[in-house]
């Protein structure tokens, strides 16, 4: 599994070009490539701050390529930031994008990106980009599940925002991202002894202040 750097991602979104907005989605939405391509402008709740995914593309070539219901259990919503969806509404202006059902993505032929063609335009970007070849699309949703763990989100929270059908998939894919339970025990109770501390500090301070001010 590979996860990309901060920098890293400042390098992939310096080359992405028109395929920004694709690789955004995977991003910070966490969506997998099929997904992102399956994604129709009435799936993303502008105001709302969040997108349903309804819909996958599936296939390898454009002639294969067709759309179809999600992953067994991957049918979700998202909640996504401000910053994504306003990326997403110049998009929609840019690609003069009115009709509900229309794609939000598709190729300069108006074809749908597929399994081939988007893994050719992210060779392109992550070789601008001075990444090794280890690096997938895939690394995008990997990526964006790690930010959910380090930010202290719980195995049912990024099951539901990746799509697992059920928590033990995360928890096969990712468990070594969250701190163990030797980690989670030494902390919580560091934590309680520095309240314990406090407390005895503050009653030998009062204990201390009273015994001076009793001196006449």
């Amino acid at each position: 599994m590979r996860i990309l750097t901060i920098d890293q991602i400042r390098s992939v979104m310096a080359v992405a070009g028109d395929f920004r907005v694709f690789v955004e989605v995977c991003l910070y939405a966490g969506l997998r490539l099929g997904e992102a391509a399956g994604l129709q402008l009435g799936d993303v709740n502008f105001l709302g701050r969040s997108m349903s995914i309804a819909r996958q593309v599936q296939g390898a070539t454009h002639k294969s390529a067709h759309l179809v219901a999600p992953k067994y259990g991957s049918e979700r919503t998202v909640f996504v930031p401000a910053e994504l969806t306003s990326s997403l509404a110049a998009h929609v202006a840019r690609m003069q994008l009115e009709e509900l059902d229309e794609q939000m993505f598709r190729t300069e032929l108006g074809r749908l990106w597929n399994r081939n063609n988007a893994s050719a335009e992210w060779r392109r970007i992550r070789s601008e980009a001075g990444l090794s070849d280890e690096f997938t699309l895939h690394a995008l949703r990997h990526t964006f599940a790690s930010n959910l763990i380090a930010s202290g989100c719980d195995v049912v929270t990024v099951q539901r925002a990746l799509g697992h059908a059920q928590p033990s998939i995360t928890l096969n894919v990712y468990s070594h991202l969250w701190p163990s339970a030797e980690d989670r025990t030494r902390s919580a109770t560091a934590a309680f002894m520095l309240v314990v501390a406090d407390s005895a500090d503050s009653l030998r301070t009062g204990s201390g202040k009273a015994q001076v001010n009793s001196v006449p």
